[in-house]
């Protein structure tokens, strides 16, 4: 793997899987189609001895493999698209097989280069597993979703269908979770969709925000009908290890990053490597940024956690979010010798967020 395109901590050991997996395919309001994972809620599940990562890598690629031939013999035998979701071994008519499901549900949104099957996000998921439901899925261009990646714009037409899959399950409170590009997505993906959201009052920064976020909306509007797009908010944010502003290259691991997106050879690194397959048309128009975002996701509770040893965004990003959105509903955790998204966060961290997240919902 190219050096600096992902975080130089290792991932702690991942919790083995517990067996009650499922996984599906959604179809996006733009037609893409994105892998996805449904973990019920059982306390004290991930509670177990630990795994190695290795052994635990290995395992995840086999099980991936072999759902996914399922999946794909399903749809080559004429499984039937429904709205945003593929029926297959995991839901019928919108419920999981077995019985209804009730409780929260936290939706994960992993970084540039990471996936469903990936040994961090599994970790993270995991954790997080220990408070609520869990829906993990594949970004646009990343693991075995199509499409290409856009690093941070059109993913909120995929986070929106997870989230309203989460929904369609049976969960009326739903939180979301995003790391590094997904913490972008998480923000964007709040002001875009957010129930009854709206920005500061006021002139300047924020009504410019709210002229941008109304432009998308109508974009995305016309993507899908309103009732679906009601049905794809979150009620509670987490954004970790987030950008606050596009374009950012201040750090050695961001300009290797901007070079595998923007130059033909790092788009080859990046697709053969990284197993992330990026699009080369830049964005025509440009999305709303992170930091236009914040203040338009109140009064949705929003927590920002950033690491003090991020080598990707010093704390001017971070700080710059916290200072953009609604102080009444907005935490910011700066976390002491944290570094970079899900492949850094300890058990620890991830079950504080977790305890704050379903604690809002």
């Amino acid at each position: 793997m190219t050096r600096g395109l992902k975080a130089s901590s290792a991932p702690p050991p991942l919790p083995p899987a517990t067996g009650r997996r499922r996984r599906t395919e959604l179809l996006t309001d733009d037609g893409v189609r994105i892998e996805a994972a449904y973990e019920p809620f059982a306390p004290g599940a991930a509670d177990t001895a630990d795994l190695g990562v290795a052994d635990t890598a290995d395992r995840a690629r086999g099980d991936g493999r072999a759902r996914g031939s399922r999946a794909r013999g399903s749809l080559a035998r004429g499984g039937q698209v429904t709205g945003d979701l593929v029926t297959g071994d995991l839901a019928r008519g919108g419920q999981v097989t077995g019985g209804p499901v009730t409780g929260p549900a936290i939706v994960v949104a992993h970084g540039f280069t990471g996936a469903l099957e990936r040994p961090a996000l599994r970790r993270a998921a995991a954790v997080l597993g220990r408070h609520a439901a869990v829906v993990t899925f594949s970004f646009r261009g990343h693991g075995r979703s199509g499409g290409r990646s856009t690093v941070g714009d059109r993913e909120v037409l995929d986070l929106a269908a997870a989230v309203r899959w989460a929904r369609r399950l049976g969960h009326r409170r739903v939180a979301t979770v995003g790391f590094s590009m997904g913490g972008s997505v998480v923000l964007r993906h709040a002001a875009l969709y957010g129930a009854g959201a709206g920005p500061a009052s006021g002139a300047g920064p924020a009504s410019e925000a709210e002229s941008a976020s109304e432009a998308e909306s109508g974009a995305l509007e016309a993507k899908g009908s309103a009732g679906a797009r009601e049905t794809a908010h979150a009620d509670a944010v987490v954004a970790v290890s987030a950008p606050a502003r596009w374009y950012y290259r201040g750090t050695a691991p961001m300009r290797r990053v901007h070079w595998a997106i923007t130059r033909p050879a790092g788009r080859l690194v990046s697709r053969y490597g990284l197993r992330t397959r990026i699009d080369s048309r830049g964005w025509d128009p440009e999305p709303l940024s992170p930091v236009a975002a914040a203040p338009l996701i109140a009064p949705t509770p929003l927590l920002i956690v950033h690491g003090d040893r991020d080598p990707y965004f010093p704390l001017d990003h971070p700080r710059t979010l916290a200072e953009a959105a609604d102080p009444s509903s907005t935490e910011l955790w700066i976390e002491p010798g944290f570094g970079h998204a899900e492949n850094a966060a300890d058990a620890a961290l991830l079950d504080r967020i977790a305890a704050w997240a379903t604690a809002r919902l």
